[in-house]
C-alpha cells in the first residue's frame, strides 16, 4: 500500500519545483514509509511513497516501461498479475520486476484505457505516457483506493492519494462547499466526487479520466458497475458450494504476500470467515488481531477467542477503555474533511495492534452490504410492502401528518419507536431509505442550519445522492435497490475511507476478500430471498459458513463496532461538548443556528432525548475547522460557494 501524487500541466509544459513536489509527497509520508520516489519532466511530475508488500528489492516507483516513455505511480494490490504477465509476455512485453505495478504500464500500452477492465484488486494509479501526451488516473471498481484532485487556475491539474496532498498548493480554492457540508450532517461524510472543499474533487468508484494535454479536462468515465439481475436459477445448495469455492479464491489471491499476514477478527461473521477461509488455505497459523472493550455492551472478543482457538491461531488481543475518546482531534487530522463514523476509533487501534504483529491484514469489510446484512434491510422490506399496499397520494398526508404528531421515544422499546417508520411511510423508497440511515435527519437539518446557509444551499439536498445512484440501479427490487446504494454510497464514502485513513496512519495494508469485484458480480445475480429470509441477514453466507462457524457466531444478534457516545456526552466529555457547539468556533462559521445547537446539548445532556449522532457530526465538525484552519471567524468563505 502507498501514497501517490503529481502535478500535470494541461496547457504547456512548465517545470514544477521538485521542493513542492516533495512536500506534497512527504506530507503522506504515513502511507509509504519504505520508499519514496519522485519524476520531473516539462510539464509532469509524479511522487510516490512506498509500503514494501510485493517484490521487496525491485517494485520502487515511478515504474517505467521499457524505453522509459511511460510511468506509473500506483496505490494498491493487482492481485490477478501473476495470471496477466505471460499474457503480455505473449503480446511482446518485456517484464524486469516481479512487482504487480509493471502490469500497469505493459496493460495500458497493449490495452489502453480498457486495460483497468482487466485488473482484480484495489487500486488507484497515475499513469504518464510521453508519446501520447497523456496522464490517466484510475481507480478501483468499489472504491478501496483513494484518489483526489484538483484543477488550478494556472493549468495544473494536481492529484494525491489524500486531500491532504492537494492542500500543500497554494493555488487550491479552499473555499468550503456548502453542498459538502449538507452531505456531511446526512450521510456522516462527503460523499463522491465532492471534497470539503469547492476547489478538489474525489474521482469515483470504477472511474477513469483520461487528460491530454492541450485539451479541456473532460467529465470522468465509468468503466464498471453491478446489475442485480437476481435471476441464477442455483438452488441453495448449489449456491452455498459455489460461494464456498469463490470465497476460497478470493481470500487465496490476498493471501499472496513477501511480508508477514494476518487478519483482523471482530468475533462477527464477516472476519470470522475471512479467518476460518485462510486457516484452511494457510500451512501455517493465522496471525489474528482482536480489540476488546471494557464495557461489555460492547465487547465481543469473546467470540473472536473462539474462533481464534477453533482455528489455532495465533491471536493477539488488546483491551481499549470505554473511554477511549483522546483520538478526536487526530481522527480530523487523519481524514482531511469531516468524518463523522465514531467506530473510526476502535477501528484506529485495531489497525495499530495489527501492524504491530503483520504488514498486511485482510478485513470482512463489505459483507454486509453484498450478502444483505444490516437490520435497515429487513425494515427497508418491511416498510416496502406497507407502501406497496397504499399509493403515496395517500400514504404522504396520513404519515406525514402522524410522523409530526408522534412523539419521539428514544427511552422506548423499539416497537413504539414508530415515528422514524411513520415519517418513512410518508416517503417514496429512495427518500425513505436516505431518512433511515440519515445521520441528522431532514428536519433536524432544517433547525439547525442558519437561515444565511440555508439560503446558501439553494435548495439543494444530500437526497441528491441516493437519487443520483438510483437512476442507474436498473432495478426495483426492495433489497437490490438498497445494497445497491450502499454499495455507491455508505461502503465508499464511510467503512472504506475509515479503513484506508486508519490503516494507512500506522502503515498498514488491508485487504478485502468479500469486496472481490467477480465475487459481488455473482452476488448480484442471485435472488433476493437467498439473501435476506424472514428476519434472518446474510441467510445464503450463514448457511455457506455452517460447516466452518458456531452458531453462536453466526447467528446471535448483530453487535457492530461502537463506542458508548451517549454516555460520553453526559459524562467525560459533557464540558468538551458543550464548549464545542456552543463555543465561538462554530458560531464563527455563519452555519448554524444557535438555538438549535444549544437545544441538542441541553436535551442530551439532561437524558431527555438521544442525540449522540449529530452531537458527534458537530463536535468532529468543529474540530475539523479547528484542524484545518478552513473557516474563519465569518460566514462568507462559506457562503460564496453558494
Amino acid at each position: 500500500m502507498c501514497g501517490i501524487a503529481g502535478l500535470f500541466d494541461i496547457r504547456g509544459k512548465r517545470e514544477f519545483p521538485r521542493d513542492l513536489v516533495q512536500r506534497m509527497n512527504d506530507i503522506q509520508f504515513h502511507r509509504g514509509p519504505d520508499a519514496g520516489g519522485v519524476h520531473l519532466e516539462p510539464g509532469v511530475a509524479l511522487a510516490h511513497r512506498r509500503l514494501s508488500i510485493i517484490d521487496l528489492s525491485t517494485g520502487q516507483q515511478p515504474l517505467y516501461n521499457e524505453d522509459g516513455s511511460v510511468a506509473v505511480v500506483f496505490n494498491g494490490e493487482i492481485y490477478n498479475y501473476q495470471e496477466l504477465v505471460p499474457e503480455l509476455e505473449r503480446c511482446g512485453h518485456r517484464f524486469h520486476t516481479r512487482s504487480d505495478t509493471e502490469v500497469i504500464v505493459h496493460a495500458w500500452e497493449e490495452w489502453g484505457e480498457a486495460c483497468v477492465r482487466r485488473f482484480r484488486g484495489m487500486f488507484a494509479f497515475a499513469l504518464w505516457d510521453r508519446n501520447r501526451d497523456t496522464l490517466f488516473l484510475a481507480r478501483d471498481r468499489l472504491g478501496v483506493k483513494p484518489l483526489h484532485y484538483a484543477l488550478l487556475s494556472d493549468g495544473t491539474l494536481a492529484f494525491g492519494s489524500e486531500l491532504k496532498v492537494l492542500m500543500q498548493l497554494p493555488g487550491l480554492d479552499r473555499t468550503i462547499d456548502p453542498c459538502a457540508v449538507e452531505e456531511y450532517f446526512a450521510l456522516g461524510y462527503v460523499a463522491e466526487p465532492r471534497t470539503i472543499f469547492v476547489g478538489a474533487k474525489k474521482l469515483g468508484p470504477a472511474e477513469t479520466l483520461v487528460v491530454r494535454r492541450g485539451e479541456p479536462v473532460p467529465e470522468p468515465k465509468t468503466y464498471w458497475d453491478v446489475h442485480f439481475t437476481l435471476d441464477s436459477p442455483l438452488s441453495l445448495e448449489d449456491a452455498t458450494a459455489e460461494l464456498g469455492e469463490r470465497l476460497r479464491e478470493s481470500v487465496r489471491l490476498r493471501m499472496i504476500s513477501d511480508v508477514p499476514l494476518g487478519a483482523f477478527l471482530s468475533g462477527g461473521v464477516d472476519s470470522s470467515a475471512v479467518v476460518a477461509t485462510m486457516a484452511g488455505l494457510s500451512a501455517e497459523p493465522v496471525n489474528t488481531c482482536s480489540i476488546a472493550f471494557d464495557d461489555p455492551a460492547f465487547n465481543e472478543s469473546a467470540f473472536a477467542q473462539q474462533v481464534a482457538e477453533r482455528y489455532r491461531t495465533n491471536h493477539y488481543v488488546e483491551t481499549v477503555k470505554a473511554d477511549d475518546f483522546d483520538l478526536i482531534d487526530a481522527l480530523a487530522g487523519l481524514y482531511d474533511e469531516p468524518y463523522a463514523d465514531s467506530s473510526a476509533i476502535p477501528t484506529w487501534r485495531v489497525c495499530q495492534l495489527a501492524r504491530k504483529k503483520v504488514t498486511v491484514a485482510l478485513s470482512g469489510d463489505g459483507g454486509d452490504e453484498s450478502f444483505g446484512g444490516y437490520r435497515r434491510y429487513r425494515l427497508h422490506m418491511m416498510e416496502e410492502r406497507l407502501r406497496a399496499s397504499l399509493p403515496l397520494g395517500v400514504r404522504r398526508p396520513m404519515f406525514g401528518m402522524l410522523g409530526r404528531l408522534y412523539p419521539k421515544a428514544d427511552w422506548a422499546p423499539r416497537v413504539f419507536r414508530a415515528k422514524t417508520t411513520f415519517q418513512a411511510l410518508a416517503r417514496d423508497s429512495v427518500q425513505a431509505y436516505f431518512h433511515s440511515v440519515s445521520i441528522v435527519r431532514d428536519d433536524m437539518r432544517r433547525q439547525l442550519y442558519s437561515s444565511a446557509f440555508k439560503a446558501s444551499l439553494g435548495g439543494y439536498s444530500a437526497v441528491d445522492v441516493f437519487r443520483r445512484h438510483a437512476a442507474t440501479a436498473r432495478t426495483d427490487d426492495p433489497l437490490a435497490l438498497v445494497q445497491y446504494l450502499d454499495l455507491k454510497t455508505y461502503l465508499v464514502g464511510d467503512i472504506n475511507t475509515k479503513v484506508d485513513r486508519a490503516s494507512m496512519a500506522h502503515s498498514l495494508e488491508v485487504r478485502e476478500p468479500l469486496m472481490d469485484h467477480p465475487l459481488v458480480e455473482w452476488l448480484a445475480t442471485l435472488p433476493s430471498g437467498l439473501k435476506v429470509k424472514g428476519q434472518e441477514g446474510k441467510y445464503l453466507f450463514k448457511k455457506a459458513l455452517e460447516p466452518m462457524l458456531s452458531n453462536d457466531v453466526l447467528y446471535r444478534p448483530k453487535m457492530g463496532f461502537s463506542v458508548p457516545l451517549a454516555r460520553w456526552f453526559r459524562g467525560p466529555l459533557k464540558a468538551r461538548v458543550r464548549e464545542a457547539l456552543l463555543g465561538d468556533v462554530l458560531a464563527g462559521t455563519g452555519l448554524f443556528n444557535p438555538d438549535a445547537l444549544r437545544h441538542l446539548v441541553d436535551a442530551h445532556q439532561s437524558g431527555i432525548r438521544d442525540y449522540s449522532a449529530p452531537l458527534w457530526s458537530l463536535l468532529m465538525f468543529d474540530a475539523f475547522v479547528r484542524n484545518s484552519g478552513a473557516l474563519g471567524t465569518r460566514a462568507e468563505p462559506v457562503l460564496m460557494a453558494g
